[in-house]
């Protein structure tokens, strides 16, 4: 800003606070002046000099007392309950002064009735004054015909705040009122706005009141009641903005600028996992901590959460020295006091792994690498083996070695039963997870199992998004296909709730509700990005792709699996056989490596369950 400018907007400012100073001094002088009028009546000569003293000493000392309590810098067009409140006190320790400063000096005589009607009369034009600026700007606010009609569903204190925001403040929104589900608030009115109905009238009050945007502002709504809400909505023609769940919300402000497009893991219908992180990482609170696989989407969440319950030290752990950097970056601008040590390197070489155990020590280790698209692995069975299943030996090993405390592996549900060359990957490595407890007793050793994690990298969404962005058509695999789908961060607070659970060789398994139809998913992500499906954006069948199944399974047995702390976490134990057999993994293993041409065979062999065509 230049110095011009600056002088500019010093001198507008000024004039401001000059014009509520002098009228405030001249409504109080009439406050005065109606003080002793009414009492004393509309001719006091009797009185005119009392009265003089009194209305030039009143409003003196009131404007200079207004001005050192910041009366006079409130934008009074933006002011809220707490500024009027602020105000009436300053009043009413400014006319306390005048009374003291008046019975010293002796100045005028000031009857009671004169007194209380003068008290109450500045109150009410003072205070009537300061309002007016925000009447004046309601006004011009509901005038401006360019505004977007909205309407706010959730009257309660989330969306209150919300329409005060909207209505103090520039915006291309306006609302007309709330609709809300509590029978209590129908047709009352809150921040000046009326309740108009519940979400069942939802479609006649959009309808009605001409609405153009429909504004979500119940943070705490579960993703099953936004489904309902959106389905209702999204044949009408409306924009729908949602305000960021209470766990989003910075510091729990509400503003018109924390509004978002509807996303999909909004909508998905199933409760979050609740999970007391405080309590359940106390396991890695002081201690060494080795992320493998952390420049991935679980990897890096693992990270994001880990750092924030104050370990000693963090070991970052890829093969991909972009996605560490990347991680690295971000941490250091989320200023991170905990230190965080890159490593680049593979977890299938033993030479790397043995060097970085015997150095560093780590005490808890969160293996979260490894292959996991599907489609790619059926082409190369032998990697697939090398990360997944060396990889898991070579870490669970120099973790029992060097006395790590525990061990938590990242698996999937598409080591059920499998059918794809990954999926009997991860099944194998939860086999020798639990050879290796046996092994190393003193370390604990568990896996996590769960479904799909919306925004990963190998997550279907980024792929239905780029279809969509590029007009289509969007390619679903199958009509019937069906996945579990959770949010990363539940993900991982599974994975560190099952390092605080176990007491080693479990395998613990989410409860992750109903599977959702991929076709159905596809839809829905169209009509969110504002299309009709099927007509602006179509939707073809491109087949079952090699190693996929229609639906998947979380369980081998469900009678064999047992609850836990947390009612929505199961465990069972790995089990794979004779403990005389440990030996064939690592023959057979190395074997696999050895002659890639023998390497699905070999996996067909310890992993008996495995259909592949």
């Amino acid at each position: 800003m230049t110095s011009h400018s600056l002088k500019d907007s010093l001198r507008r400012f000024l004039q401001k606070r000059t014009v509520i100073a002098a009228s405030d001094f001249v409504l109080l002088a009439f406050a005065v002046y109606l003080g002793y009028a009414l009492r004393l009546g509309i001719i006091i000569p009797r009185y005119v000099e009392d009265w003089l003293h009194v209305m030039i000493g009143l409003p003196s000392i009131t404007v200079v007392i207004f001005a050192l309590t910041g009366q006079y810098i409130t934008i009074w067009a933006h002011a809220g309950a707490e500024d009027y409140i602020k105000f009436i006190w300053t009043y009413v320790v400014a006319t306390f002064t005048f009374l003291v400063i008046n019975a010293l000096l002796k100045m005028a005589v000031f009857p009671k009735t004169s007194f209380a009607i003068t008290f109450l009369t500045g109150i009410f034009l003072c205070g009537g004054f300061r309002s007016s600026w925000l009447m004046m700007k309601s006004i011009h606010f509901r005038q401006k015909e360019q505004r977007l009609k909205a309407l706010i569903i959730g009257a309660g204190e989330a969306g209150a705040l919300l329409a005060r925001d909207l209505m103090h403040n520039s915006s291309e929104l306006y609302p007309v009122g709330f609709v809300d589900d509590d029978t209590q608030k129908s047709g009352r009115q809150v921040s000046g706005l009326r309740v108009l109905g519940n979400t069942s009238e939802l479609r006649e009050i959009v309808e009605r009141e001409e609405i153009k945007v429909v504004l979500i502002a119940i943070p705490s709504v579960s993703g099953r009641k936004k489904r309902e809400i959106y389905d209702i909505l999204a044949p009408l023609n409306v924009k729908v903005r949602i305000l960021p769940s209470l766990r989003e919300l910075a510091g729990g402000k509400v503003s018109v600028s924390g509004l978002r497009r509807v996303k999909l893991e909004d909508l998905l219908g199933r409760e979050p996992v609740r999970i007391n992180l405080e309590e359940s990482m106390n396991y890695v609170h002081g201690k060494r901590v080795l992320i493998t696989g952390a420049g991935g989407s679980i990897g890096s969440e693992i990270v994001r959460q880990v750092i924030h319950n104050s370990p000693s030290e963090v070991f970052v752990l890829g093969h991909g020295e972009q996605s560490i950097y990347i991680l690295n970056e971000e941490l250091g601008s989320l200023g991170c006091n905990v230190p965080v040590n890159p490593v680049i390197a593979d977890v299938a070489d033993e030479v790397s792994m043995t060097d970085l155990f015997s150095k560093h020590k780590p005490q808890v280790i969160f293996h979260a690498a490894a292959h996991k698209h599907v489609p790619l692995m059926e082409f190369c069975p032998r990697e697939a083996m090398r990360v997944n299943d060396l990889g898991t030996r070579t870490i669970a090993r120099c973790a029992g070695k060097f006395n790590a405390e525990r061990m938590v592996m990242i698996s999937t549900d598409k080591a059920v039963n499998p059918s794809s060359i990954m999926g009997a990957t991860k099944r194998l490595a939860e086999k020798i997870l639990e050879r290796e407890q046996r092994n190393y007793p003193e370390t604990k050793y568990m896996a996590v199992r769960f479904g799909n994690v919306l925004g990963s990298r190998g997550s279907v969404i980024p792929k239905f998004e780029q279809q969509i962005a590029a007009g289509g058509p969007v390619t679903v695999t199958h009509p019937d296909m069906k996945r579990y789908f959770m949010l990363i961060p539940e993900a991982v607070s599974l994975v560190i709730q099952a390092g605080a659970l176990g007491h080693g060789g479990e395998l613990f398994v989410l409860d992750m509700g109903e599977p959702v139809v991929i076709r159905e998913m596809a839809e829905l992500l169209i009509r969110l990005c504002g299309y009709e499906p099927y007509k602006d954006i179509n939707i073809v069948y491109s087949g079952i792709r090699p190693g996929e199944k229609l639906y998947e399974e979380l369980f081998y047995d469900e009678n064999s699996v047992n609850g836990t702390l947390h009612p929505k976490i199961f465990v069972s134990k790995i089990k794979m056989g004779d403990p005389s057999q440990d030996s064939d993994i690592d023959d057979n293993l190395e074997y696999a490596l050895r002659y890639p041409d023998k390497s699905l065979d070999i996996l067909k062999k310890l992993v008996p369950e495995f259909t592949h065509e």
